[in-house]
This record gives structure tokens, sequence and C-alpha cells, in this order.
């Protein structure tokens, strides 16, 4: 049974519906205390800003339900949003606490033209050694956002924009995240979303 936080910052709709279409059983949870031990793994959605969506997490109690979550090794994946809620801080807008649980700030891009949104390719770092993909590297994928994580040693995916990397795929033991959204990515999304979602469940940290 999988988990989707609903902190109403996010198209868990979309989400669920991936998940759905890989067979695998997913609900929206509205509190922290229905995070329960039936759940194999436990999804971050989110769009929009990262200060409100970071108050929210914290208002609602979600944040510290998360953070033990992931403290007792147990499996959590964030999408856009929530990908960049993993880490310690985001500088849009001003200086906001993250999740903490990936190393690392979260800086505005620096391209002409931002967002980014559209399609882009990511590229495969081989870190960590034991994540095995069937989605080639250099595969096209969807994304929508003005900040990124930029360097990091538990990038497992990279992506260029106007001639700077960012990181595109984490990955640290039992925690993973994608600042594009796989859900939206057509059969390569899909793919790896399931892919990336067994890795972490069956990933000793």
């Amino acid at each position: 049974m999988i988990a989707i936080v609903d902190y109403q910052v996010g198209n868990t709709g979309n989400v669920r519906r991936a998940f759905s279409s890989l067979g695998e059983e997913a609900r929206l949870l509205a509190s922290p205390a229905e995070l329960t031990a039936e759940y194999t793994l436990a999804v971050l959605p989110g769009v929009g800003a990262f200060g409100p969506a970071s108050a929210r997490l914290r208002a609602s109690g979600w944040a510290d339900r998360l953070i033990s979550w992931a403290s007792e090794g147990k499996p959590l994946l964030g999408i856009c949003l929530g990908m960049q809620l993993l880490c310690e801080r985001g500088l849009e807008d001003g200086d906001h606490p993250g999740l903490g649980l990936i190393p690392g700030e979260i800086r505005l891009l620096k391209a002409e033209k931002i967002p980014h949104m559209g399609w882009n390719s990511v590229e495969w770092t081989g870190q960590p050694p034991g994540f095995v993909t069937a989605v080639p590297s250099g595969e096209y994928f969807y994304f929508v956002h003005s900040y990124a994580l930029f360097d990091s040693a538990f990038a497992a995916g990279r992506t260029s924009l106007g001639g700077a990397n960012f990181t595109s795929m984490v990955l640290r033991g039992r925690i993973a995240g994608f600042q594009f959204h796989p859900e939206r990515s057509g059969r390569a999304g899909l793919a790896l979303l399931s892919e990336a979602a067994d890795f972490i469940r069956k990933e000793v940290p």
C-alpha cells in the first residue's frame, strides 16, 4: 500500500492514477496520524512555491511525521516541489527550512527563460551503484520549475539547462526524489517511477 501525502500542495490525483496504472494501490492521507506501518512507501508530491509548502508541512504536522518516517528507514519519494522539500532549505522568496533529509539548498535556475517548463533529458550518473534502470540515459521527462538542487553527492540523474547542470533525480538509501514529473512523462516516466519505488522499498540504508 502506498501513502500519498495530501497537504493541499500538489497534483495528488495524477500521482495516484500513475500508481494505479502500475497496479499499485495508493491512498491519499490528509493527516500525519494516518501514515502507519501498513504503508510500504510514502510519496510527497508538490507544485508551487517552496516557502508556503514548507510552512504548510510544518503547521499540519507532516514535516515531523515524514522526518520520523525517514529516520526509521522507511521509503520516502518526493516529486517536483516534493523533491525540493526533502532538502535542507529553499531560497525562493526568502530562506525556508526543508525536511533536511537530502543535503543542499534549492536555488534559482540560471537560465534566460524560467520557469523551466517542458521536456528535457536526464542523464544517469551511475549512482548509487545498485540502482539500474531500463530507461535509457538521455531520456526526456516533463519539467515545471524555476528552482533546483545543484551539486549533490546523491544525484542519480542530472539535467542541463542554459549551460548549467542541476540535479534532476536523487537517491539516498530509502529516500528518492524527482525534479521532473514522472506521472506526466509517458511510458518512460511510469517505468522509472516503478523502478525507483521498487528500489527504495528493497534497499537497505
